[in-house]
């Protein structure tokens, strides 16, 4: 009598499929096709080398289709054909001209007849003459400089010793070689330069010249005025003002036998890039002010209406002045009426507001 047979343990099930050497992934064989030109490009021998790798990886294995692959081999072998240097024609001589013209015939020397020894022959170093740049924005004068193979440096040229941050806001005043110089192709440029809008130093390392202000005071407003635009003051910068508080300019046009009582900068000062110039006028009648007594100066108002007497066509009517010449307007009264020529009563701009 046999004993009870033993239970026989079904089959392991069939696991998933072991990943694929990292050299054999699609991403491997991409970048061995990459590798080919750049490693060519530094050697010949290195370029072929890692062309054989990447066929091998390529062609090794089915997880590419057909197709793939020969794109993948086409796609190496030109780009290492590519990045290789040409070689010359054969039976065609390298030293000819590209051109096609032809070489000089060459005799063959008299039997007996000494060979004169020439010199080995010397690569010819290209020459140019060196640009002009003075005058020219720096960043013109660096990336032509650039393109022609020197190397280029810059520096302020002022006192200042400024450091150069963007070279389109600066102006080339000197440059070594100087203009004309005859220089290799590999030559070293430096320029000494200024923010645009400043005037060049008189030599390297010296003072701005800014433009001093001249004496302007006693000028009519036209020819102070010219005098300033003449310094490089932009016209909107010029600016006219009455020379007395309660005084103010006429239309314009109309002030121009008005002459100049104080001026912003004063004489002798510097007229920068930004600054602006302000004169103070003042009439032929009235003449300047005082200087000792400062700027507030007034001139008379004796009804006090903030009008001044030369021009108020009613001194002494504090009611009437230039702009009203009928009287100025009363609202309101105490029965609710007009005031009608006087203010008692009901609301004024004199008695409630500081207009008069």
């Amino acid at each position: 009598m046999s004993g009870p047979s033993t239970p026989v343990p079904p089959p392991p099930a069939a696991g998933p499929d072991a990943p694929a050497p990292w050299w054999r992934t699609s991403p491997a064989r991409l970048v061995a096709v990459a590798a080919v030109p750049l490693l060519g490009a530094l050697d010949e021998r290195a370029g072929f080398v890692m062309l054989l790798i990447a066929l091998v990886l390529l062609w090794r294995g089915d997880a590419w289709p057909t197709r793939g692959k020969v794109f993948g081999t086409v796609a190496a072998a030109a780009l290492l054909g590519g990045v290789l240097p040409a070689q010359p024609r054969s039976g065609a001589d390298p030293a000819a001209s590209s051109e096609g013209t032809a070489r000089p015939a060459v005799s063959a020397p008299a039997f007996g007849a000494t060979v004169p020894a020439t010199a080995p022959a010397t690569p010819a170093v290209p020459v140019e003459k060196m640009t002009d740049f003075v005058g020219k924005r720096l960043d013109v004068a660096f990336s032509r400089s650039r393109k022609r193979g020197h190397e280029v440096r810059y520096h302020d040229a002022s006192a200042e010793a400024r450091e150069v941050s963007a070279r389109s806001l600066w102006t080339v005043c000197f440059q070594t070689p100087a203009p004309g110089t005859v220089m290799t192709a590999n030559g070293v440029v430096e320029f000494g330069a200024v923010r645009t809008g400043e005037p060049c130093p008189a030599r390297e390392g010296g003072a701005v010249p800014w433009p001093r202000m001249p004496d302007l005071v006693g000028k009519t407003w036209p020819a102070a005025r010219t005098a300033a635009l003449a310094l490089g003051v932009p016209e909107w910068r010029v600016r006219a003002e009455a020379a007395y508080l309660n005084d103010r300019l006429p239309d314009e046009g109309a002030y121009d036998d008005w002459r100049v009582c104080r001026q912003e900068p004063g004489e002798g000062s510097e007229v920068r890039e930004d600054d602006g110039v302000t004169l103070s006028l003042s009439s032929p009648e009235n003449g300047c002010p005082d200087p000792d007594r400062g700027h507030a100066v007034r001139l008379p108002d004796r009804d006090g209406d903030g009008d001044p007497d030369y021009r108020d066509p009613y001194p002494r009517d504090r009611n009437r002045d230039t702009s009203f010449p009928d009287g100025r307007p009363h609202y309101g009264g105490s029965d609710g009426s007009s005031g009608g020529g006087s203010d008692r009563g009901g609301w004024s701009p004199c008695r409630h507001t500081r207009w008069c």
